[in-house]
């Protein structure tokens, strides 16, 4: 498909205006956001000193699913991402159940993150400020994708420069010390899968750019190369900043800070720094929040065009270009979400629902043909075994709910197509 940058969007379309910068950026701020501020102290109190190798895991099958993903949206340049190369794949059904658990799982992301906004600028109110985050990036998303990446390409400069000077600040502090970085005893398969399913949270924004299909210029270049860069800055920067936070804290320290780069730059003797860490930590969630919810409007319109959803949400707004109504349902689910859920529940269930949903992309990645682009049968096959094996290994309870969910919509999907026999 050629570059359609200058073509206008017809009825019912989107507006192709993104390049690589771009769609890179959207991924960037989808991956560097709250996940590097909160998940390192989850994932160390599960793998010790093994957290670096939950780290690798985590990486492992994110690059995996990257790169499936990335052949197959060169193949199906539309919105909705694997729920599209599901059904076109697998059939029906399979795309239907990677759409389901992608809005639902990352319907919980953003609540997570908008949460997690609250907690750092007002903690006593943060379910508050978590609902007003949500209503105002909903209407910077509703007001067209390019000015919402220009917000994202702020906020990842923004978080990045923060990101930087607390490695450097870090490793250049006399409490650093190598030896912490040894695996030790205490470091199990089990926990570092553990850990590693944890990590991926942070990790998991990379299809954002897949679900953006209809929006950027020529996409059989563009997507395959925006996410392996979006992906590699990320696994770059958290590698950086996992070091840097092990040489100062521990394993153990790192496993019982409340907020564990604020903490790390406090023991390195460097208090004036929280203030600044905290602040980033708002910003950060802030920018993944704003590609969440972006991603999420694109596959419900996907699956609204399908009436897998009412296909009132559909509609593309004619002066703007966006699925406005998809964007305005998402938007009032997770400020309900928002004002009562749960931070730590809204993450496991998220994990769960979106390794479901990139378990289906590298088996869909599977079925391409050398012709089609497909990537060597190693990379799907260990994503997909990845993928379950990092679901399954999430808390017990992350599990059931995530399972209850999906087999909730499985059902919907059968009385939908038993009424319609």
């Amino acid at each position: 498909m050629g570059d359609t940058a200058n073509t206008p969007a017809g009825p019912g379309e989107l507006r192709r205006r993104l390049g690589v910068f771009d769609a890179v950026v959207v991924g960037l701020g989808s991956m560097i956001g709250a996940g590097i501020f909160g998940a390192l102290g989850p994932a160390a109190r599960e793998a010790g000193t093994g957290l670096l190798l939950g780290l690798v895991a985590a990486g492992v099958v994110a690059y995996c699913n990257a790169t499936s993903s990335a052949r197959l949206a060169a193949r199906y340049p539309q919105s909705g991402g694997t729920y599209v190369y599901g059904r076109e794949r697998l059939g029906d059904f399979w795309g239907y159940l990677a759409g389901w658990g992608f809005v639902v799982g990352k319907t919980a992301s953003c609540a997570a993150m908008a949460l997690t906004v609250g907690s750092y600028v007002w903690p006593a109110q943060a379910h508050a400020v978590a609902v007003a985050a949500v209503v105002a990036l909903t209407a910077v998303n509703y007001v067209g994708v390019h000015k919402a990446a220009w917000l994202t390409r702020a906020i990842v400069a923004v978080v990045l420069a923060v990101l930087a000077a607390v490695v450097v600040a870090l490793l250049a502090s006399g409490e650093a010390d190598a030896a912490r970085l040894e695996i030790g005893g205490d470091a199990t398969l089990g926990g570092v899968l553990r850990a590693g399913g944890l990590l991926f949270f942070a990790f998991a924004g990379y299809a954002r750019i897949a679900t953006l299909g209809e929006e950027v210029r020529d996409p059989a270049r563009t997507i395959p190369r925006a996410i392996p860069l979006a992906l590699g800055i990320t696994l770059a920067v958290y590698a950086a900043v996992a070091v840097a936070v092990l040489t100062v804290l521990g394993s153990g320290g790192l496993g019982a800070a409340g907020a564990p780069l604020a903490d790390a730059v406090r023991a390195a003797g460097l208090p004036g720094l929280a203030p600044v860490v905290r602040a980033a930590a708002a910003v950060a969630a802030l920018g993944s929040l704003l590609a969440l919810i972006l991603g999420v409007s694109r596959t419900t319109l996907a699956m609204a065009r399908d009436r897998h959803l009412p296909p009132a949400l559909a509609a593309v707004h004619p002066r703007f270009a966006v699925p406005h109504r998809a964007e305005l349902a998402v938007g009032a689910v997770v400020a309900v979400l928002a004002a009562t859920a749960d931070l730590r529940g809204a993450i496991g269930f998220s994990s769960f629902g979106v390794l479901a949903y990139y378990a289906v992309a590298n088996a869909s990645a599977w079925t391409l043909t050398p012709a089609e682009g497909r990537p060597p049968r190693i990379v799907p096959g260990l994503g997909l075994a990845g993928c379950l094996l990092l679901a399954f290994a999430l808390p017990v309870s992350s599990v059931v709910s995530g399972a209850a969910v999906l087999a909730l919509g499985a059902a919907a999907y059968g009385v939908r197509r038993a009424r319609a026999a």
